[in-house]
């Protein structure tokens, strides 16, 4: 039989077994039976009852923290013309067009994020085989992709 340590016992205890706990009093047990001195994972698991072979039903997404990773994100903005000014204005790093497109097939990637405008993305396109695989290309479905800057 293996043996447990003190801070493990007193926290076993806290939990029954076998019982489903609301959402809310699952995360208030959570934070009770912390032990360690660092930031600790919760892992979730759904049951959502889709069939992901079929494509109306597949889920994806992406969502954004409340209180953020505590990481800076640096930004790239594709876009041209009076959306230039728009980008610098809500906080991009790096705002430009084709000059942008000629440094990052130079070899340039030093950005965690790419916006463009739709007019862009033509220009950008031709970035995909660099930028795909790296998870950075712009994309509609992620909201990447828009006029909104």
């Amino acid at each position: 039989m293996a043996k447990f340590g003190k801070k493990y016992q007193d926290a076993a205890k806290l939990i029954e077994s076998g019982k489903l706990y609301a959402s809310q009093e699952a995360m208030e047990l959570v934070k009770k039976t912390a032990t360690a001195k660092f930031d600790e994972t919760i892992e979730l698991h759904v049951r959502l009852g889709v069939d992901p072979k079929y494509a109306d039903q597949q889920v994806r997404g992406a969502l954004v923290l409340p209180h953020g990773t505590g990481k800076t994100q640096r930004v790239l903005v594709f876009a041209k013309g009076e959306k230039v000014a728009e980008a610098e204005a809500a906080g991009a790093d790096f705002v430009g067009s084709d000059e942008i497109v000629q440094k990052i097939q130079g070899g340039w990637l030093d950005f965690d994020v790419a916006v463009a405008t739709p007019d862009m993305m033509g220009t950008v396109g031709r970035l995909g085989k660099v930028l795909g695989p790296r998870g950075l290309m712009p994309n509609p479905k992620l909201g990447t992709v828009t006029m909104d800057l």
